[in-house]
């Protein structure tokens, strides 16, 4: 990177994202988790040091400022983005789980995918009243799942300040059903 005067500078934090494909590192799996549907696998990006840091190096600042009380994560993959997020916003983490996962008192909500349909639950006590939280997961594609955390969210009084994303899939159209939620995606395939 050049300044003005055409010397060389250091790239400013938290851009690492302009010479990074992301996409190059997701791994694409045909048929899977049934017939008819191409799995985008996160994992062969989240292996990758530089790509992690480079995720939440965009993330953190787009959030810095937004007066978050808590990361709430989607289990399980939006657990591996909202811990480190929640550590670098300097926050609590909220674990939203899968039926029989939360042992004390929880509200649960049950809601359809795009290949069966499912529950998730979440402690009563885990967000107050009014408390902001920002939700995190790795896709959203039919937004079931989102959709379903945002219910669970809105029992407890929370504040949604929007919910974040690594991969959206926009052609199914997911986040028409967040209620007018602020929905930021990393990257996306039409």
């Amino acid at each position: 990177m050049k300044n003005r005067r055409g010397l060389r500078t250091r790239r400013p934090r938290g851009t690492a994202r302009a010479t990074m494909d992301f996409k190059a590192l997701i791994r694409e799996v045909p048929d899977f988790p049934k017939p008819g549907i191409l799995f985008y696998d996160i994992t062969t990006l989240l292996k990758d040091g530089r790509a992690f840091r480079a995720i939440m190096d965009e993330l953190v600042p787009r959030y810095r400022g937004s007066k978050i009380d808590k990361i709430v994560g989607i289990e399980s993959r939006g657990f591996i983005l909202g811990g480190p997020l929640a550590d670098r916003l300097k926050t609590g983490f909220v674990p939203v789980r899968k039926p029989g996962k939360l042992p004390a008192d929880r509200f649960e909500v049950k809601y359809n995918l795009e290949y069966g349909s499912t529950s998730l639950a979440i402690h009563r006590d885990a967000v107050g009243m009014g408390e902001r939280v920002l939700v995190v997961d790795d896709l959203l594609a039919t937004g079931g799942t989102a959709a379903a955390t945002v219910h669970l969210l809105r029992q407890l009084g929370a504040d949604i300040v929007g919910l974040v994303f690594l991969v959206e899939l926009t052609s199914l159209r997911g986040r028409e059903k967040l209620d007018g939620c602020p929905v930021h995606s990393l990257i996306t395939y039409a």
